[in-house]
């Protein structure tokens, strides 16, 4: 894999960033023998500005993420004004008193962990009647400062939130523990989301996202690869 990620990138350099990350996705799915039409790309643009993103809009790159409900309320209502087919997704972990702007704002929230935010999403989706596609966040390394449902109260989790809450959950989401080989936790990934019959999968981030995609991915979260580095 081609490294970008070691400067920040310029505007200019975005297209080509985008461009090569789209390339390794497709070889990746090759060696994998799937479609690279079954993922689609996360743009990850936490702390990244206006400008950066447009012209990865203009590079053809419609869905994004955020890690932050306030930092996306700045930027993304205008920015989707303008592009109107933008899918942005929540990718950061998620207050319970945020839940009235993330549900307004996000197309895709990736992070539910809890029965409390479970409850406050069920309850301003139905006052509001709009439906963000929800994926349960899963603490693969059952690492105590991390968000995340252990992998073993995960069935009932989301019993909880389909049969109490009446939540649609698709899907799954997990970021490894840093200092781990991440394929054995997309691994353990697949292997619930296959159990649960949960067909979405986000997981790979720029340094592994090729590995990701070998255990299933269906959404892989990259910003560093296409951005650079966090100024």
């Amino acid at each position: 894999m081609t490294d970008m990620s070691s400067t920040q990138a310029t505007p200019s350099d975005i297209p080509a960033r985008l461009q090569l990350v789209r390339q390794e996705m497709a070889l990746a799915a090759e060696a994998a023998g799937r479609d690279v039409h079954s993922m689609k790309l996360v743009a990850v643009a936490k702390t990244v500005p206006v400008p950066a993103i447009e012209e990865a809009i203009g590079a053809g790159q419609r869905v994004f993420g955020e890690n932050r409900v306030q930092e996306a309320h700045a930027k993304w209502p205008a920015l989707k004004e303008r592009h109107t087919d933008i899918e942005l997704h929540l990718v950061g972990p998620l207050q319970s008193n945020k839940v009235r702007e993330a549900v307004a704002l996000f197309d895709v929230i990736e992070t539910v962990d809890r029965p409390k935010l479970a409850r406050a999403l069920a309850e301003e989706m139905v006052r509001t009647a709009k439906r963000p596609r929800l994926f349960v966040q899963v603490n693969t390394g059952e690492e105590a400062q991390k968000a995340g449902v252990a992998p073993g109260e995960l069935a009932d989790f989301i019993a909880l939130c389909r049969d109490t809450f009446g939540l649609a959950i698709e899907g799954l989401m997990c970021i490894p523990p840093f200092d781990e080989e991440p394929a054995m936790h997309f691994a353990l990934l697949a292997k619930l989301a296959d159990q649960l019959e949960l067909r979405e999968l986000s997981m790979g981030m720029s340094g592994d996202f090729a590995r990701a995609i070998s255990f299933g991915a269906t959404y892989v979260r990259i910003g560093t690869a296409i951005f650079g580095e966090r100024a």
